[in-house]
């Protein structure tokens, strides 16, 4: 298996940067997410490290070796994209075996390992089958059986649940986790979808307009927010960001009046998280605007001001629209933002 060095690497298409000056260290066996609105340079960056995308600058080292000009085919990587790139007139057997036979790997070798690999994605029982007699789900574990089969050093996996129900989704999440630690192989994964992100990462690199914005655990990620973007991108629903005025250890906003530290001063940006805000009390004061029962939790949205606040509330919860209520933030969980969007730490 193989660790990944990409160092300053660049990516210009005329005038416009694609991917810039972007420098990370991907360690042997991790599995990294790198997350982010469409148009970020998430997928870009992997293509750059499956060498189907030539950097404008920059470096890539795997496993040691400098493979910035090697050809994609040479790099011992293995994709699986999000469409799923089945030959249709070609068992799944005989999908699984193809890439043991373009790299020339002796025929006796070949049954077992498609077998393994098969099993491994649960599809051992579909062997005869052509990918059109398969459900969606089933093709794409196929597409992850082919890219298994090889065992390449670097898995590369480019969004490949986009195409799939929100049920088979969640059933493949924890396919490709639990496949990606038996296997040991590192792991490069893209996506937009934030529960992918947070379920399957060892780390996540969250990106926007070709930047990274922050690397960390899920946990990290989450609890400790770099800037405004990567606060109002994690969350189900988004941290909620109220734009302020900061004086002598107090934050206002239309609505919303709360203590903060003596540092915080000038136009700031508040983050507070749905599960920090409780129904009654003085930090914010507005109308019901809307309430979202789930089962397991309430979703309520308050007006104060202009300013949509989320909530999540207790399940029993109920009220009509357009009713006074209060809200109650919790203190050890405030975040504050400069104008520029950036974390506010410590005193200045």
């Amino acid at each position: 298996m193989a660790s990944i060095h990409l160092q300053n690497i660049e990516k210009k298409y005329g005038a416009f940067v694609g991917v810039q000056n972007m420098s990370l260290e991907i360690a042997d066996e991790e599995f990294l997410v790198l997350l982010g609105p469409s148009g970020c340079g998430k997928t870009t960056t992997m293509r750059m490290i499956a060498g189907l995308e030539v950097p404008t600058d920059g470096q890539i080292v795997i496993g040691g070796e400098v493979v910035t000009d090697i050809d994609a085919r040479d790099r011992d990587v293995a994709m699986v994209f999000q469409g799923y790139a089945l030959y249709p007139n070609m068992s799944i057997y005989e999908n699984i075996r193809f890439p043991l036979r373009m790299r020339g790997i002796p025929a006796s070798e070949h049954d077992a390992r498609i077998r393994r690999a098969a099993d491994m994605v649960e599809l051992g029982a579909y062997l005869d089958r052509k990918p059109g007699a398969l459900s969606g789900g089933q093709r794409q574990r196929a597409a992850l059986a082919r890219a298994v089969v090889r065992q390449p050093q670097v898995f590369l996996m480019d969004e490949p649940l986009s195409n799939l129900d929100a049920k088979l989704r969640q059933s493949m999440r924890v396919q490709i986790k639990h496949m990606q630690r038996q296997l040991r192989v590192t792991t490069v994964y893209v996506t937009h979808d934030q529960i992918e992100a947070m379920t399957l990462a060892d780390r996540i690199v969250i990106m926007n307009k070709g930047a990274i914005q922050q690397v960390g655990s899920p946990d990290e990620i989450y609890s400790d927010p770099a800037n405004t973007f990567v606060a109002g991108f994690i969350g189900s629903p988004p941290m909620n960001l109220i734009d302020g005025v900061a004086q002598d250890g107090h934050f206002v906003a239309p609505g919303v009046s709360v203590a903060c530290p003596a540092h915080v001063r000038g136009k700031v940006t508040l983050g507070v998280r749905p599960e920090d805000c409780s129904v009654g009390g003085e930090s914010a004061q507005g109308m019901v605007y809307g309430v979202e029962p789930t089962g397991d939790v309430t979703y309520l949205t308050v007006l104060a001001g202009t300013k949509k606040i989320e909530v999540k509330a207790a399940r029993a919860y109920r009220s009509d629209i357009d009713v006074p209520v209060g809200i109650t933030f919790n203190p050890a969980h405030l975040y504050f933002f400069d104008d520029q969007g950036q974390r506010i730490r410590g005193a200045a």
